[in-house]
C-alpha cells in the first residue's frame, strides 16, 4: 500500500507554517523568513491560489508536509533573469504549463492564434511560450545546472512517449528527451511529488529515484530485474496473430465472466508476465510507420488500469523513456485532505484589480471527484486522471460550499457547478473490486454500460439536496458535462437534475448522430440522447419551467464522412437547433483520436498493416467544409453547401421549403449587412442571437 498523503514525518521547514500565499517574490519570502526556498514550482498560468489550479494544490500539498515552495507564475521565457527571482531551490524546479496544454491554450483548431488566454489576468495573450515546459526547462537549465526539473501537468503527461505533433504535422520526441528534464509526473501527482520531494530531502539524487509509480525518466539501459518483451508479442502487427491476445476480455461488451484478479495471460511460457517491461516501438520507428505508431498508442492506452499495467519503455537513439504503472487513485480521506487544505481562493495581491476569467468562471464551483471511465477518444481526462473514479466524502463537499459561503465577498448565494470531470459519476464504479483490478476495457459505458458499474446516483441526489439546504446558498447549478446516457439509468437523479439544478439550459454532448464517428468517439448512438431528452421535457413540464438543452457536436472527426455531415445538418434543422458556436475536432497530444486522426488506424481494434483505413479529414478545406455543415443557417456557408449539395446529388437540398438545407440564392448584401448589424445590437443588449429566436417562439438552442 502507498504511503498516505498525510503520514509522512513533516520536513523541518514546518515550523514556519502555512503562507498566506506561497512567496512570488523575495520580498515576500523576507516576510516570511524565508532564506531559500525547498522547492519552486514555474507556471505558465497566473498564480491562483484555489484547488482548481494545479499549481496551487501542488504548492499547498508540498507546504503540507513541511516544505517551502514559492511560485514563478507566467515569467518572461526570452532569457533566464525571472527564473532567478527566487533564488536556487534547495531541492528542484517543478515545472508545468498551466492548467491547459500551452499549444490548445495559444492556437484554435484551425491553427490561427488565439485572441486572449483565460489564464491570465485580464485574459492578456502571448504570456507564455509554444511547448511551455520545453523552454521554461531550458531557461531554468540555463540559470542552474544541476538543480533536478521536474516536469508536470497535462502538458507534460500527454507528450511522455513519442507523439504526433498536430502543430507541426509530425511525430515528436518525448517531452522528457526535448526538455533536458530529469524526471517527469504524469496523471494526478500529489503521491508522486510527495515521495520524490520527502527521497530528495534525505539525500536522495534524483537518478536514484526509479520506482515511483506515475514517472518518466530517461535511462541509457534498462533497470534490472524486468524481463524485455516486444510489445508486437502482446499485440502483432502483422498479418497473422495465433497468439491469444491479452488486451481482448473474455466478453468485451460486459465483463461478465471475468470474475477472478487474475489478469487475462499471454499464452506463451517463456514471458513473465508479472515482472516484465513492455518495449513499445522506438521513437523513430513510430515516426516512419504508421501502423506502428497505432499499435504503440493501442499498447499505451491498454496499460493504463493502476491495478495491472506494467511499465513501458521506448527508444529515443540511445536514450530509453521508462515509463512507470500509472498513480494509484487517491482514497477518499486523501482527497478530502487536498481539498481542505489553506487555499485562498483568490489571484494573488499582485495582479490587484485585473479579473482572471478562469477563476471568475470557477471561484464559487465546488470539485466533487476525479477520473472520468467514459474513455471519449478524442478527450484527454481518462488519460490524465484515469477511468477510475476518486471520490470526496460528502461531509468535505458540504464544508467547502459553507466556506465560499462565509469568505467570498461576490458570492452572492449561487453555486456555479458541483461536478468536476463529469457531473454524475461521483461513488460510480465497478460493483466488483477484483473485476475492476483485472480490467483493461478502456471505456466502461461503451458500446454499451458494462452490466458491473454501479450506475445509482441515489447519493448524488442526496448530496444536491443537502448543499442546497445550506443556510445562504439560494441557487446549486450543474455546469459540469453530463454524462446523459448513465444519467436515465437513474430517472429519480435525471427528475432532481431537471427540477432544481438547471438554469434554463443545459450543455451535454451526444458529439454526432452518425454511427462511424461515434463509433471512433467510443459514445453512445443518437437514441441515448433522445431518451434522455424525453426525460428532460417530461420533468420540465412536471416542474412547470420552460428550459431546453443545448447540444454540442463535433466537425471533423476521424471516421466521419461528409454525409454524415450533411445527415448531421439535417438533424439539426429538423430539431430546431442552430449552433451559433462550433468545435472542430483538435488532435491533443496522445489522444486515441489523434492516433485515428495521424496514422489512418483505429488503435480500438488490434492494428494489422491490412486493417481497413478509418476516414479521416485533415485537408483544411475538408475540415471548413464540416464545419459549415453545423452551421447550415449562415448565409456565409450557403455557396459552399450548394456546391456540396450537388456534387453529392442532393440537389433536393436546396430550396426555400422547410425541408431544404439551404436557399438557391444568396441574400442580398445590404441584407446581410443589416441582419449582422442587428444581431450584434440585440446580443449586446438583450444577451439573445436574434439567429437562434424567433419573435413569440421558443428558444432554438445551439452552442
Amino acid at each position: 500500500m502507498p504511503t498516505s498523503l498525510y503520514a509522512y514525518p513533516r520536513y523541518w521547514a514546518e515550523c514556519f507554517g502555512p503562507a498566506p500565499f506561497l512567496p512570488t517574490t523575495r520580498a515576500e519570502m523576507d516576510a516570511l523568513g524565508w532564506d531559500s526556498c525547498d522547492i519552486i514550482i514555474v507556471t505558465g498560468d497566473a498564480y491562483v491560489d484555489h484547488p482548481s489550479f494545479g499549481m496551487a494544490v501542488i504548492g499547498r500539498v508540498l507546504e503540507a508536509q513541511g516544505f517551502r515552495v514559492g511560485i514563478i507564475a507566467q515569467p518572461k521565457w526570452t532569457d533566464c533573469e525571472d527564473f532567478k527571482k527566487l533564488g536556487e531551490p534547495n531541492l528542484f524546479f517543478g515545472v508545468a504549463a498551466g492548467n491547459m496544454d500551452s499549444m490548445i491554450n495559444r492556437y484554435t483548431a484551425d491553427k490561427k492564434k488565439r485572441n486572449d488566454d483565460a489564464y491570465t489576468p485580464d485574459g492578456a495573450p502571448d504570456r507564455r511560450p509554444d511547448r511551455a515546459v520545453i523552454v521554461y526547462s531550458q531557461r531554468i537549465r540555463e540559470a542552474f545546472k544541476q538543480i533536478p526539473i521536474v516536469l508536470g501537468g497535462i502538458e507534460a503527461s500527454l507528450r511522455r512517449i513519442a507523439h504526433y505533433d498536430y502543430w507541426s504535422d509530425k511525430v515528436r520526441r518525448s517531452v522528457l528527451v526535448d526538455s533536458q528534464a530529469d524526471i517527469l509526473l504524469f496523471g494526478n501527482a500529489e503521491r508522486a511529488v510527495c515521495e520524490i520531494a520527502h527521497r530528495l530531502s534525505r539525500g536522495e539524487s534524483i537518478d536514484q529515484i526509479r520506482t515511483v509509480r506515475g514517472c518518466a525518466f530517461v535511462l541509457t539501459e534498462p533497470l534490472s530485474g524486468y524481463q524485455i518483451v516486444d510489445s508486437t508479442r502482446f499485440d502483432n502487427v502483422g498479418a497473422v496473430d495465433i497468439i491469444p491476445n491479452p488486451y481482448e476480455m473474455v466478453d468485451e461488451s460486459t465483463c461478465s465472466t471475468q470474475t477472478e484478479a487474475e489478469p487475462v495471460r499471454l499464452m506463451d511460457p517463456t514471458i513473465d508476465y508479472d515482472n516484465c517491461v513492455i518495449q513499445i516501438p522506438s521513437f523513430e520507428a513510430v515516426a516512419k510507420d504508421s501502423a506502428l505508431y497505432a499499435h504503440a498508442s493501442r499498447i499505451l492506452h491498454k496499460e493504463t488500469n493502476p491495478h495491472n499495467a506494467k511499465p513501458l519503455m521506448q527508444a529515443h537513439g540511445n536514450q530509453l523513456i521508462w515509463i512507470t504503472p500509472p498513480p494509484l487513485p487517491l482514497a477518499t480521506e486523501e482527497l478530502d485532505w487536498v481539498f481542505e487544505l489553506p487555499y485562498q481562493r483568490a489571484p494573488h495581491p499582485s495582479y490587484g484589480e485585473a479579473k482572471i476569467p478562469a477563476f471568475e468562471m470557477i471561484q464559487h464551483s465546488v470539485n466533487i471527484m476525479r477520473g472520468c471511465f467514459g474513455g471519449c477518444t478524442f478527450c484527454s481526462i481518462t488519460e490524465h486522471e484515469g477511468r477510475i473514479i476518486q471520490n470526496r466524502s460528502e461531509e468535505s463537499i458540504l464544508k467547502e460550499i459553507e466556506k465560499i459561503r462565509d469568505t467570498s465577498k461576490a458570492f452572492t448565494g449561487v453555486i456555479s457547478d458541483l461536478g468536476g470531470p463529469t457531473a454524475n459519476m461521483w461513488r460510480l464504479a465497478c460493483k466488483d473490486p477484483k473485476i475492476e483490478a483485472s480490467c483493461r476495457k478502456l471505456s466502461c459505458v461503451f458500446p454499451g454500460i458494462c452490466k458491473n458499474l454501479n450506475t445509482d446516483q441515489t447519493p448524488l441526489i442526496r448530496l444536491y439536496r443537502k448543499a442546497r439546504a445550506l443556510p445562504g446558498v439560494k441557487k446549486v447549478l450543474i455546469a459540469s458535462g453530463l454524462r446523459y446516457d448513465i444519467a436515465v439509468e437513474t430517472p429519480e437523479y435525471v427528475e432532481e437534475l431537471v427540477r432544481h439544478h438547471v438554469g434554463g439550459y443545459l450543455k451535454i454532448a451526444p458529439e454526432h448522430t452518425e454511427q462511424g464517428p461515434l463509433s471512433a468517439m467510443m459514445k453512445p448512438g443518437i437514441g441515448t440522447y433522445d431518451a434522455f431528452k424525453k426525460m428532460f421535457d417530461k420533468y420540465s413540464k412536471a416542474a412547470g419551467k420552460e428550459q431546453y438543452l443545448i447540444p454540442y457536436f463535433i466537425a471533423a472527426h476521424p471516421g466521419t464522412e461528409d454525409a454524415d455531415m450533411l445527415n448531421l445538418a439535417l438533424w439539426l434543422k429538423r430539431n430546431g437547433f442552430r449552433a451559433d458556436q462550433v468545435q472542430t475536432f483538435y488532435p491533443s497530444p496522445m489522444a486515441t483520436a489523434t492516433a485515428m486522426y495521424h496514422s489512418g488506424f483505429n488503435p480500438l481494434k488490434p492494428v494489422r498493416r491490412s486493417s481497413p483505413k478509418i476516414s479521416r479529414v485533415q485537408k483544411l478545406g475538408q475540415r471548413k467544409l464540416h464545419k459549415a455543415f453545423l452551421r447550415y443557417h449562415d448565409p456565409d456557408n450557403w455557396p459552399e453547401l450548394r456546391e456540396t449539395l450537388k456534387s453529392m446529388g442532393r440537389k433536393d437540398l436546396i430550396g426555400y421549403g422547410k425541408n431544404h438545407l439551404v436557399p438557391p440564392r444568396q441574400p442580398p448584401k445590404r441584407h446581410r449587412a443589416l441582419v449582422a448589424t442587428n444581431k450584434r445590437f440585440a446580443t449586446q443588449h438583450t444577451g439573445l442571437d436574434p439567429l437562434r429566436r424567433k419573435p413569440n417562439a421558443k428558444p432554438k438552442s445551439g452552442r
